[in-house]
């Protein structure tokens, strides 16, 4: 007769039964420790089938017991096989449905040149830290010029982390001796005549959900604070090779949820009343305060978009399956995207070209050429709104005006814009499809430290909620899958008549804007790119931000019309004054 190993293999043998309520545990394993029972009983499935609004015959209980122990040892079987957060299974999604290869949904696999824009005629100023809110275009041109040495870039902005840092918790690891070796080598080649381009040089920091050899990867969580993986994710060794130089590992919220990790709350150098949001709360806060040139940040659910629009920087979610995600930190394999966090569109564009492609490492990136063109003729594009998140009546009127005046200036580069709508499926499906992928790939990425060191960790919130959807039955998450399926094949038609469309910021003065928030997590699931810019201010002085979503691959041309938005303002221009 087999024993019970423990609380886990008991939690596990249940989610046959498709019973996934957080009040299961408690009432059975209490039955347990009272019965001191050495293996499952029917009368523990009994009250497991009533927890689960299930009912079973006397004859099905019996035949559940024998098969629910046997499966136990099957479930103990596979516990004593470790499996590192760095090991995906061998599926991988893609968002591209049956259709996508019809007329007006083809993806271009042409590769044509990257045609930046002019360079632009800088000179460097007296005071070198005047230069620390210019965007990666002009810091670029003092490097190329060799009016500025990478050095000095990296002295100035390390010199602004260890002075601000300590009031904006943006920073969780500084690697200055990386930073002063890749600087020194920056400027010896550049001196020789050998110039990489446009990121040659210039500082940078990455959200600390990825690996950097020889320095510390925490995800924000205290179990992980002193572990050091002895590799490099694709996209620094792909930045280190442009030349870029990275300075700073930057705040994740704790396993990336939201913004506070194990050192604390990340601010918003707008407001140190609030934080930056998360979880790619770090890269937000250092980009605005001015203390990198350009960040790296992550998405799974709006971890690129919220602290991009909170904190009023440029901020671009890849197409999912642009960026490779080998040697960051896994929440969800279907969902999670990597992108940059800069100051304006084209930083993004020029980061996005550096990291983008297959690796031969993260299978589910697809081989398609990203065409930059910063003279790509925006009147081409078909462009729409969705009108039911710019009606929205719960922003404040600083908000709304902002949002219609962003409208009006479109419309007066010369672009057409015409009403677009979401797919049917209700706000309430979409919830539910984020929640069982997100926590039904999440729960296995992550068992450690969720399961093994729950109580070092900070937010313990995220324990309670990830418990209570351990036992996730297989069959409810594969149902999700083929629910995302049918809203993949509705945002495929309703892209079929646009090529780009602008939706609010979610949340803007911290208050939820339900069609936007809707239109973030569906363009999740679909793995849709957007870029989210600042376009003014609410009633606080805060940055408001506006949204641009493009088709699948569609990075250029969606980035094309956000940069003729931004050319025509000045949004992106300003900067939080506590920290000039």
């Amino acid at each position: 007769m087999r024993t019970l190993p423990d609380r886990r293999a008991f939690l596990a043998c249940f989610s046959r039964l498709g019973i996934a309520s957080a009040l299961f545990p408690t009432v059975l394993w209490a039955r347990i420790e009272e019965e001191k029972s050495s293996r499952v009983t029917k009368e523990m499935l009994r009250s497991a089938a009533s927890v689960a609004g299930q009912s079973f015959t006397d004859a099905q209980l019996d035949q559940l017991m024998v098969a629910v122990n046997q499966h136990l040892a099957e479930y103990d079987a596979l516990h004593k096989i470790d499996l590192d957060n760095s090991v995906a299974p061998p599926f991988y999604f893609n968002p591209m449905v049956p259709g996508t290869a019809a007329p007006g949904l083809k993806i271009d696999r042409s590769k044509r040149p990257f045609q930046m824009s002019a360079p632009e005629r800088v000179t460097r100023p007296q005071n070198l830290e005047d230069v620390a809110f210019w965007p990666v275009t002009r810091l670029a041109e003092l490097v190329r010029s060799k009016q500025v040495r990478s050095v000095e870039l990296v002295e100035m902005y390390i010199a602004r982390i260890k002075r601000y840092n300590p009031r904006l918790l943006c920073v969780v690891t500084l690697t200055e001796d990386l930073a002063m070796r890749l600087a020194r080598e920056a400027d010896k080649e550049i001196a020789a005549g050998n110039y990489r381009g446009a990121l040659h040089g210039i500082p940078w920091g990455i959200k600390d959900l990825a690996a950097v050899k020889g320095y510390p990867t925490t995800w924000g969580a205290d179990p992980f604070k002193d572990r050091i993986i002895d590799a490099d994710a694709t996209v620094v060794l792909r930045l280190t090779q442009a030349g870029a130089v990275l300075i700073a590992k930057l705040a994740t919220g704790e396993l990336a949820l939201d913004d506070v990790w194990f050192g604390g709350q990340t601010k918003n150098p707008w407001d140190l009343s609030m934080g930056s949001q998360g979880s790619s709360a770090g890269p937000g806060s250092a980009t605005a305060a001015g203390l990198v040139g350009f960040s790296i940040g992550t998405e799974t659910g709006g971890s690129i978009v919220e602290p991009s629009g909170i904190c009023g920087v440029t901020g671009l979610r890849p197409t999912f399956g642009r960026v490779s995600r080998q040697g960051f930190m896994t929440l969800s394999w279907s969902l999670d995207k990597i992108g940059p966090m800069c100051r304006s569109v084209e930083d993004c564009a020029l980061v996005l070209n550096a990291i983008q492609g297959p690796d031969d490492q993260d299978l589910s990136v697809v081989d398609v050429p990203f065409n930059w063109d910063a003279k790509l003729d925006i009147h081409k594009l078909r462009v729409g709104y969705l009108k039911a998140a710019f009606s929205n009546t719960h922003q404040t009127a600083a908000v709304d005006a902002n949002d219609q005046a962003a409208l009006e200036k479109i419309r007066s580069l010369g672009v057409n814009l015409v009403e677009v709508t979401l797919p049917p499926e209700p706000a309430l499906s979409v919830s539910a499809l984020i929640t069982a992928i997100i926590y039904g790939e999440g729960n296995a990425a992550l068992k450690d430290p969720v399961e093994t060191r729950p109580e070092r960790l900070v937010r313990q919130d995220r324990v309670v909620h990830q418990n209570s959807l351990r036992l996730l039955p297989a069959v409810e998450y594969l149902n999700a899958s083929r629910v995302r399926t049918l809203l993949m094949q509705q945002m495929a038609r309703a892209m079929s008549e646009i090529d780009v469309y602008l939706v609010p910021f979610d949340y803007a003065d911290y208050t939820p804007n339900p069609v936007a928030t809707l239109n973030t997590s569906l363009t999740n699931l679909t793995g849709h790119p957007c870029v989210v810019v600042p376009h003014g201010f609410n009633e606080k002085g805060a940055p408001t931000s506006l949204t641009f979503i493009g088709k699948l691959f569609g990075e250029a041309q969606m980035l094309a019309l956000a940069r003729a938005y931004q050319q025509a303002t000045d949004w992106h221009l300003k900067h939080p004054k506590d920290f000039s």
